[in-house]
């Protein structure tokens, strides 16, 4: 009988046998497989990964730190700011639209004189001959067309300085800020210190810094807002934050208790006569006056006339020169009770102070003896006098910043153009406004300076304030009242101080 050689064990099996165990050990290895991935993933959960790969015609992508959808719309929505940029040859003008949203919030009081200053065209409007008629006192025409602003400078009359060139640069930026949504107008711009429109029937609408009860000028925002490069004081928004830091130097309680002064005093005789109100060894009137040389302090470089460093006295003194003086915002910016010298003449924003809130009114007939009771009154009622102090500050700071400048000037226009009887036109000698144009084409390196930090850099994503409604006749009427009041109340303490005095 044939012998068959000894097999091994597996392949002495039988058929059913060995599929059992060819199964078995599958079981086994797809467990072991699925235990290591599970234990894979178990490490990496809650791990988010720094970057996504991509793999493109057998290249590979790497996009690192890939936002999220709420980030990518948030990105989506950041503008980039505008710079001015002068080393382009031949110039063109940047412009840009934004959405905006709604501004639901209400301008400040003193935007209710708007109404008051266009009211003497409200019933007839204006014409076309009104305008032409403004020509004679004008420095220049200014032409909105299409969102655009267009500019016919007269060559027989030229402005101080250059008052005229920052006012357009002040309105070519409001352009910027709200863009496409100043409607078209034409408007005739003096830029003399002094009103020029006497009350009367059909006046020539005359836009310019000042007015006073005798006259219709509208009056606008002056040009130093955007910086008046001539004495070296800054741009509006940044002078603000200077002069606001300023004021943290020295206490109010640790500053000088005198009333202080320091300007030009022969540009009016009010303020040469002023000048008797200084120290002497004959008599204190409780006032510190300072002669400021402009050609002297221009050689020296403007180290003497820094505003931010002049809130060191518990009192500041505000008086008119030729006529009203821009000096005025600076003075009560500065946490020390303003001493307003009876003025004249007004500006845009001055008509909405009132007496002993964020003023101390003084008699122009008797300056020095008004000034010695009010600073002697101060530092008799210190924590009254901080009061009034804070109030004129808070004002300027919170309701006279840039914001609400431009919101002014354009509810100004707005209100302006639908007096207007005629259609706007373009004339033949007048120019396209650009700020990179403007700008580049300065000699003197302050202005670019300033016009390059009162540009603004992006169109405004809200709506400008919401116009007040006009004052009825009757809240105006208290309104004059009350400021009146107010001030013969001082008037009445001044005279029984002098009479103990005695």
């Amino acid at each position: 009988m044939k012998k068959f050689k000894k097999q091994p064990l597996l392949l002495r099996k039988t058929p059913a046998t060995l599929y059992t165990s060819l199964l078995f050990l599958l079981i086994l290895i797809t467990a072991a497989f699925i235990s290591s991935l599970w234990s894979t993933l178990s490490t990496t959960t809650n791990i988010k990964p720094t970057t996504t790969t991509n793999t493109v015609a057998n290249q590979t992508l790497v996009a690192a730190n890939v936002p999220t959808k709420n980030e990518k719309i948030k990105h989506s929505n950041k503008f980039q700011p505008t710079v001015l940029n002068c080393t382009i040859k031949n110039q063109t003008c940047s412009s840009s639209n934004y959405p905006t949203t709604k501004n639901n919030m209400v301008c400040p009081e003193y935007f209710k004189w708007i109404h008051e200053d266009l009211k003497p065209w409200k019933k007839k409007g204006i014409t076309r001959e009104m305008v032409e008629k403004a020509k004679k006192t004008a420095h220049f025409r200014l032409v909105v067309k299409n969102g655009k602003g267009y500019l016919e400078k007269y060559k027989n009359k030229e402005a101080i300085q250059t008052r005229d060139v920052f006012t357009v640069w002040g309105i070519l930026q409001l352009l910027r800020k709200y863009p496409g949504k100043i409607p078209d107008l034409e408007l005739m711009f003096d830029c003399n210190d002094k009103p020029v429109v006497p009350i009367g029937l059909d006046p020539p609408p005359v836009f310019g810094y000042c007015a006073d009860r005798w006259t219709q000028d509208i009056v606008f925002p002056d040009w130093s807002f955007w910086g008046w490069a001539e004495i070296n004081i800054k741009p509006w928004e940044h002078l603000l934050k200077d002069i606001k830091k300023g004021n943290k130097r020295v206490k109010w309680k640790d500053r000088e208790p005198y009333a202080y002064w320091k300007g030009n005093p022969y540009t009016a005789a009010t303020r040469l006569d002023f000048l008797n109100c200084n120290v002497s060894t004959a008599q204190d009137w409780n006032l510190r006056l300072f002669t400021q040389d402009w050609i002297k302090e221009s050689e020296q470089g403007f180290n003497h006339s820094n505003l931010a460093d002049q809130c060191t006295y518990r009192y500041k003194v505000y008086i008119e020169g030729y006529a009203w003086s821009v000096s005025e915002k600076y003075i009560l910016a500065c946490d020390s009770p303003a001493l307003l010298v009876k003025p004249r003449y007004y500006d845009f924003f001055t008509r909405s102070l009132q007496p002993l809130q964020h003023y101390w009114p003084i008699r122009d007939t008797d300056k020095c003896k008004s000034i010695k009771h009010a600073v002697d009154w101060g530092n008799n009622h210190e924590q009254k006098a901080q009061e009034i102090g804070k109030a004129g500050s808070k004002f300027i700071q919170e309701e006279l910043n840039m914001n609400y400048i431009y919101d002014y000037m354009f509810h100004l226009l707005n209100e302006y153009s639908k007096l207007l009887k005629f259609e706007p036109r373009v004339p033949e000698e007048a120019v396209e406004l650009c700020s990179e144009t403007m700008a580049c084409t300065r000699s003197y390196s302050m202005e670019k300076e300033f016009m390059g930090e009162s540009m603004v850099r992006e169109p405004s994503t809200k709506d400008p304030c919401s116009l007040p409604p006009p004052f009825d006749p009757t809240s105006l009427r208290i309104f004059y009242a009350t400021k009146q009041n107010l001030i013969n109340r001082v008037e009445r303490w001044e005279d029984e101080y002098w009479k103990s005095y005695q």
